[in-house]
């Protein structure tokens, strides 16, 4: 049975969770979920997921929201399928799960902060704060410089394997080159630059960005 992903393929947060699905070869099923119109804020989406954020998986009688939540649980279901992206022994599974937390908590904030203002409130007819643009910009130049520290003695973030940490910043990060014209962020730091180059070369996120019409 294919899980339900109630969400949209140009959303990163969906995006985050379809990564996973496709690295663990987990058949799933899009429920489109018009961001633009609303959808999200609607009451019946609302009883699916009470912030009114996508996306949303519902795997039989199973319902789950939060991306990284998703990711998680699918990485450990299906710990067999695929390559582990959890990590092996315990110090291994805390350095992920670090990892996820500085994307979480010192990465993706500040990002999300820019798609706000360079997309979202574009399309809705409302004029950018651009003075904040570069604030983040500014603050995410300090935390690039923290990951091409770490991913100078390390191939990927949480040690020589790819795993959730490195799958979690791909939306995020094709977001900074494609849409907001900040690869420098990346191409200026030759650890992350390569580490980028790497994990967006692999094949699951490149059919996922061809089924979501945003290769080049």
């Amino acid at each position: 049975m294919a899980v339900k992903v109630y969400g949209t393929l140009k959303s990163g947060c969906t995006q985050r969770v379809l990564a996973c699905f496709l690295e663990k070869g987990v058949e799933f099923e899009i429920v489109n979920i018009d961001l633009q119109a609303g959808e999200q804020k609607q009451p019946e989406f609302l009883l699916l997921q009470p912030f009114g954020q996508v996306p949303v998986i519902e795997d039989g009688d199973f319902r789950l929201y939060e991306s990284r939540a998703i990711a998680r649980y699918y990485a450990n279901k299906y710990a067999a399928n695929g390559p582990n992206l959890l990590g092996v022994t315990l110090e291994e599974k805390a350095m992920v799960d670090q990892w996820l937390e500085v994307e979480a908590h010192n990465f993706n904030d500040l990002v999300y902060t820019l798609v706000l203002q360079l997309l979202v409130l574009p399309q809705m007819g409302e004029q950018s704060n651009l003075a904040l643009v570069d604030t983040c910009e500014q603050k995410l130049e300090k935390v690039m410089d923290v990951y091409e520290e770490r991913l100078s003695k390390s191939t990927y973030l949480a040690g020589n394997s790819f795993s959730l940490a490195d799958l979690s910043h791909l939306p995020a990060i094709r977001f900074l080159i494609d849409d907001a014209k900040m690869g420098h962020l990346v191409t200026e730091r030759k650890s992350v630059c390569a580490w980028w180059k790497d994990i967006s070369s692999r094949p699951s996120w490149r059919k996922l960005m061809k089924i979501s019409g945003l290769s080049n």
